[in-house]
């Protein structure tokens, strides 16, 4: 399985670090955030890697180069001239990664959810993409019905509500940044330039089975904010 590591986006709830670093380079005990998920990834055999960059691009790109890729195989997917979003992003990369089921993850997000489970459900559920998610509190949910199938989006703040697929009984879980996608996505992806991977799954959800993963057994993190290393040196080694 190959993946992508979603590292352009501008950071700036990470700022003052953002203001002259990426947020992919942030460090956590020592070992930047790009480093960390790429070593997560190599537990499960994945060393196959595309990485798409635009903040501070070069300072990824040089990372990499004198990592040798952490041992292994990364593809820059070039976004200088303008970020696309996750979705815009994948559409990019899209000839690295065809071909068989990848998996993607945001740079920011740390855990140590079990992929050979996360994998065998998406095989189970025999859909088009699997979301990792989780039962914590957040202002955006993502909704699944009983048979564990994607149904909309919910904004609790904002009391927004996307519904894609109608169901008597909805059941809100928090979304990990985390998925993993069969390779025939990308030829149902009618979303062109820059939009992000939440719009392309309530574009699909309909007429395609999307459904989850949920690890909240897991321990996991969205180091959004400078204040979230801290805990993250304490639940990451």
């Amino acid at each position: 399985m190959k993946a992508m590591i979603f590292c352009a986006g501008l950071g700036t709830r990470f700022k003052p670090w953002t203001d002259t670093h990426p947020k992919a380079l942030a460090i956590v005990n020592g070992k930047s955030l790009l480093q960390r998920n790429v070593e997560y990834l190599q537990k499960y055999d994945i060393m196959d890697f595309v990485v798409n960059v635009h903040h501070f691009a070069d300072q990824i790109i040089d990372a990499i180069d004198k990592s040798k890729g952490w041992g292994s195989n990364i593809t820059i997917s070039d976004e200088k001239d303008e970020v696309l979003e996750t979705g815009g992003g994948l559409m990019k990369a899209r000839k690295f990664l065809e071909g068989d089921a990848f998996l993607t993850i945001n740079v920011d997000i740390l855990t140590d959810a079990n992929l050979k489970y996360f994998l065998a459900t998406h095989q189970q559920e025999n859909s088009l993409i699997t979301l990792a998610i989780t039962n914590r509190k957040t202002s955006r949910y993502l909704l699944f019905n009983k048979y564990n199938r994607l149904c909309g989006w919910r904004n609790i703040q904002t009391r927004e509500e996307r519904i894609a697929l109608e169901a008597k009984d909805m059941f809100e879980k928090a979304y990990s940044g985390l998925a993993i996608f069969e390779p025939g996505v990308f030829d149902l992806i009618t979303l062109q330039h820059k939009f992000s991977l939440i719009d392309v799954y309530l574009s699909l959800a309909h007429d395609n089975k999307i459904a989850g993963f949920d690890h909240s057994e897991s321990k996991f993190l969205d180091v959004g904010k400078p204040e979230s290393v801290e805990l993250a040196e304490r639940l990451f080694e």
